[in-house]
């Protein structure tokens, strides 16, 4: 922008000069031509086509007027008298014009302005002005303009490259800090330079947020600890009893009662455990645990671990081969991720469940694919959100904590989750930064 109106800044003064410089060369040479013409009338109305050829002779001889044009012609165009061989065919009478005409013993051609007069009795009188010199200097003028507006579009293209450069370092100040606080460097600020300008108000007002952002979050994880240290400890005093009432219970009908209360009490404890994940990792915390962590062989780790499971429920967990694909993760959070990909597969899909980890320039994505139902696209998102269940009717234990926990951890590690369909079933992708 500061380049751009540099460069209409200098074309609008140059432009502006040149007609202006123009108009006033002009003017003043039709004013010359306009008063020679008007001496010579009064000649020729005192004494006629004698006394006008007279006064230009006399014209002509004056040392001080070399650059008077006069030709006076007959009325079937025979030169009487002047410094001109012919009269121009581009002149009308009447008419200023700005001509090129050789002047007698002449030999270059001279810019000119120039009026025509027809006196009453037929004869021509031409009068002009030679503007050769003047028309020269407003040609140096103008070259020594372009070359005053080349170093004045340099200097505008030097101001707006300079300009871009503190504008895009004064801003990257305040990006850099805002992409470190969301890869979970909470205690980065912006610096501040100690200015009173806009950007130092901008830094101040981040900084302000983040301070703020970080006591909330200091909070949430206080709070999420103290909730779950308050709510794990009569869940667990619950199932204590419960054990006890196991023990006691003399009829059949009795230990299955009891046994049913600690299903759903360890399902309830499993549902506290998920959800208090879910709002850690939605916080950001646990960045400061990541760790290399080789993604191939957790996966493998989490196959073998199922595949019991699967063989009982009459499925089959199959790893596609890969290398070693080293990320900077949450160990524990990424397997608890696995676990309930597979977990899913294994509850809501049929036929081979197949794990991949594929990695590509800078991201990593840990894939599992199924034979199942799969999920219609307009029901994914639904799936992606807490307690929710695509099917209540369905047998199968779980409060649709699964996929969102899985979501969760994807964006703690700035990555991505996505579902799609494997033809028949349902495809996960989790796409994690390398």
């Amino acid at each position: 922008m500061v380049f751009a109106l540099q460069l209409a800044g200098a074309a609008v003064t140059l432009l502006t000069v040149r007609t202006i410089t123009e108009t006033r060369l002009t003017a003043s040479a039709t004013q010359e031509a306009q008063r020679l013409r008007a001496t010579l009338l009064e000649a020729w109305a005192a004494r006629g086509v004698p006394g006008l050829r007279a006064a230009v002779e006399l014209r002509l001889d004056r040392s001080d007027r070399p650059l008077s044009v006069v030709l006076v012609t007959a009325r079937d165009g025979t030169p009487l008298a002047g410094n001109v061989a012919a009269w121009p065919p581009n002149v009308s009478p009447g008419s200023p014009a700005t001509i090129e005409l050789f002047r007698v013993r002449r030999d270059r051609p001279e810019s000119m302005r120039v009026i025509g007069t027809v006196l009453p009795d037929g004869t021509r009188l031409l009068t002009g002005h030679v503007i050769e010199g003047e028309r020269a200097f407003v040609g140096a003028m103008e070259m020594a303009m372009v070359a005053a507006m080349i170093v004045a579009l340099a200097l505008a293209a030097l101001a707006g490259w300079v300009a871009a450069r503190i504008i895009a370092r004064r801003l990257w100040r305040t990006v850099d800090t805002v992409a470190a606080v969301t890869a979970g460097d909470l205690d980065r600020r912006v610096a501040l330079p100690g200015g009173r300008d806009a950007f130092d108000k901008l830094g101040q007002s981040v900084n302000a947020m983040l301070d703020r952002i970080a006591m909330l979050v200091g909070e949430l994880k206080m709070a999420t600890d103290a909730l779950a240290h308050d709510l794990r400890s009569p869940l667990t005093r619950l199932r204590a009893t419960l054990e006890r009432a196991l023990a006691a219970a003399d009829t059949e009908d009795g230990r299955i009662a009891v046994l049913r209360a600690m299903d759903e009490g360890d399902r309830l404890l499993g549902m506290l455990d998920t959800a208090l994940r879910i709002t850690r990792a939605e916080a950001g915390i646990g960045r400061e645990a990541f760790s290399p962590t080789d993604l191939t062989a957790l996966v493998a780790d989490f196959a073998d671990l199922f595949d019991p499971l699967a063989e009982d429920r009459g499925l089959a967990i199959a790893v596609l081969p890969a290398g070693p694909v080293i990320a900077d993760v949450h160990r524990e959070m990424v397997g608890q991720a696995v676990s309930n990909l597979i977990d899913n597969a294994l509850k809501y899909g049929a036929g081979t469940v197949r794990l991949s980890v594929e990695a590509d320039t800078g991201t990593v994505a840990v894939v599992v694919r199924d034979d199942g139902p799969g999920i219609l696209p307009e029901h994914r998102a639904a799936a992606l959100q807490r307690f929710g269940r695509l099917d209540p009717s369905r047998h199968e234990s779980g409060a649709g904590l699964g996929l969102p926990l899985v979501a969760a951890v994807a964006r703690l590690h700035g990555g991505t989750l996505e579902l799609g369909d494997n033809d028949p079933g349902l495809i996960v992708r989790m796409t994690l930064p390398r």
